[in-house]
């Protein structure tokens, strides 16, 4: 077990700045989460809404495949997690309730990930805890910006979490700088991503999705972006697996709606980063 959660967690990422401690951010216990939007999926489901239908990840106890992309995810979801958007796609999906592990702080995300990388490995190390995918950031950007806005990887505050498997697997509480909490429900709109990580990857989705939004006005963003990465190194930059989320709300409906002309259609998204903003 040592081995494989050292090759799955090790960071892809590399240093460019500095991570400082910050606090982390509360999370709002499940039982206290806002209502699910109308019209959202279950929990654990999601909704296609650009790209091919018949393209589904085929979900096991040992991780994920998309044989139409060549893509594999090595380690388990979270229990009554949706599967991972396809490249290129883009999913109006709802979250359940997840125990997971945090590191927090500010500062750069590409060197956090290798700073927050040993509180978290040797957190579930300790606890025989197995890894699971994907690895989550919460990105918390500094001034004023909207949700959908590139970022900078270096202002800010950030959050990484590796996931429980269920909420059986130990207590929340605090753990040095890791903090376990129970994330709630969410419903997001993610894009499917394939190539190297990095913040170049997550402003690219970012733009994809803005250009989403700007086709349509039954959703709007409701909350800061977050990725979730589903491979290790050991994976070609080619065949690395991610998407990038936005938490989403119900648009408010304008007088004259009703009246409106139709969107115009929504040409499939980009599906990987610039290779020049890619990390290894």
């Amino acid at each position: 077990m040592l081995i494989a959660t050292l090759a799955f967690l090790a960071s892809t990422f590399q240093p460019s700045g500095d991570a400082t401690p910050a606090p982390t951010a509360p999370s709002e216990p499940a039982s206290k989460a806002a209502a699910r939007p109308e019209g959202a999926p279950a929990p654990g489901s999601s909704i296609r809404l650009v790209g091919d239908p018949a393209v589904k990840p085929v979900v096991s106890a040992e991780g994920c495949q998309l044989k139409e992309m060549g893509m594999v995810v090595e380690a388990p979801l979270p229990e009554g997690y949706p599967a991972p958007t396809p490249p290129g796609m883009i999913e109006l999906k709802t979250y359940p309730s997840v125990r997971r592990a945090e590191y927090s702080a500010s500062g750069s995300t590409n060197f956090g990930m290798n700073v927050g990388f040993w509180p978290l490995f040797n957190h579930i190390k300790d606890r025989n805890i197995a890894m699971t995918s994907p690895v989550e950031m919460d990105y918390r950007p500094e001034g004023d910006r909207t949700p959908l806005d590139p970022m900078k990887d270096t202002g800010g505050s950030w959050t990484m979490s590796f996931l429980y498997r269920t909420a059986d697997l130990g207590p929340t509480g605090e753990d040095g700088r890791v903090k376990v909490v129970d994330n709630p429900e969410m419903t997001v709109i993610a894009i499917g991503m394939r190539g190297g990580y990095g913040m170049g990857s997550v402003n690219a989705g970012l733009e994809e999705l803005s250009k989403w939004f700007a086709g349509q006005s039954e959703w709007e963003p409701a909350g800061e972006p977050r990725g979730l990465n589903y491979n290790g190194p050991q994976v070609p930059q080619r065949r690395k697996w991610s998407e990038v989320q936005v938490p989403v709300r119900r648009a408010a409906r304008k007088p004259d709606a009703a009246n409106a002309a139709p969107a115009a259609p929504v040409t499939p998204a980009a599906a990987a980063a610039p290779a020049a903003q890619s990390h290894r």
